[in-house]
């Protein structure tokens, strides 16, 4: 019962579920997260951070640069929840005006940024 507790505490915030409805479409890095909601490095860090504490996401080091992704799931319910929220979220107005900055942002971002030769690490 706790992990699912902690599952839906996680999701119970709109920002969490902003982020991920784009980590739903792969792997992003914190700039680009900070970038599509207009929010500093520290918010988006801390959500990150719970989200993560709840088995959400997973994080990666590269360099300089940290790089989050959804989790697979260790139960039927995470992944019921993340299946529901893949076909619910790009509906909502937020989502598809966040889904539009992220199109935005991938065409025109600097492939100097956030994307050098870093070893990676798992954290």
């Amino acid at each position: 019962m706790e992990s699912t507790t902690r599952i839906f505490k996680a999701l119970s915030e709109p920002i969490r579920l902003r982020i991920v409805n784009l980590l739903l479409r792969g792997e992003r890095c914190v700039c680009d997260l900070m970038e599509v909601l207009t929010m500093p490095q520290s918010t988006i860090s801390r959500h990150l951070a719970y989200m993560k504490n709840a088995g959400l996401v997973k994080g990666r080091r590269r360099g300089v640069w940290m790089y989050y992704r959804l989790a697979v799931g260790n139960s039927g319910l995470h992944e019921k929840l993340l299946t529901i929220l893949a076909s619910w979220l790009p509906q909502t107005v937020e989502a598809k005006s966040d889904l539009k900055r992220l199109a935005s942002l991938l065409r025109h971002k600097d492939s100097s940024s956030c994307q050098t030769n870093y070893p990676e690490k798992e954290l």
